[in-house]
């Protein structure tokens, strides 16, 4: 497994932005109004891998030996996460990019544009702390002078 790629949250958040410019654009008229927590999840999630994060380093800093499953399974946590929140973070730019143009004549867009909005800044946190969990469980370098006698976690 390698570590995520910048191409692969490129391609991700464009996808995202044109099904989620799409989907407004077709279903508009027949969704309900967005509440203001749609994108509430995502922040949940990003607090979770920002914590695992931390921990983690703390571990490796301290030269505790962590099993490999564990720290194999964080990097799969943070590349998911880390593709989702470009892919929510692209589908909510799509969502904005629809709604913007509408809210002067829409007083539904104009409540359901903080929504995208908040879902936005949720999937830009999102990918931002699944990055940080990533860099966390990498391998040190032997040569780290912030580590103890050298431990390569």
């Amino acid at each position: 497994m390698h570590f995520t790629r910048p191409r692969e949250l490129l391609v991700a958040g464009v996808l995202g932005l044109v099904v989620g410019y799409l989907l407004f654009q077709t279903a508009y008229g027949s969704l309900p109004r967005m509440p203001l927590a749609a994108g509430a999840a995502l922040f949940v999630l990003a607090l979770v891998e920002v914590v695992l994060a931390f921990s983690i380093r703390a571990r490796i800093k301290a030269g505790r030996v962590m099993g490999a499953i564990a720290i194999a399974r964080s990097v799969a946590l943070a590349k998911a996460s880390s593709l989702l929140g470009a892919l929510m973070l692209g589908g909510w730019l799509g969502a904005i990019a629809y709604l913007l143009p509408k809210r002067s004549h829409l007083a539904a867009a104009a409540s359901d544009t903080t929504s995208a909005l908040l879902g936005a800044l949720g999937g830009l946190l999102l990918g931002a702390a699944a990055l940080w969990l990533e860099h966390c469980c990498r391998t040190p370098d032997r040569g780290d002078s912030d580590r103890p006698g050298g431990v390569t976690g």
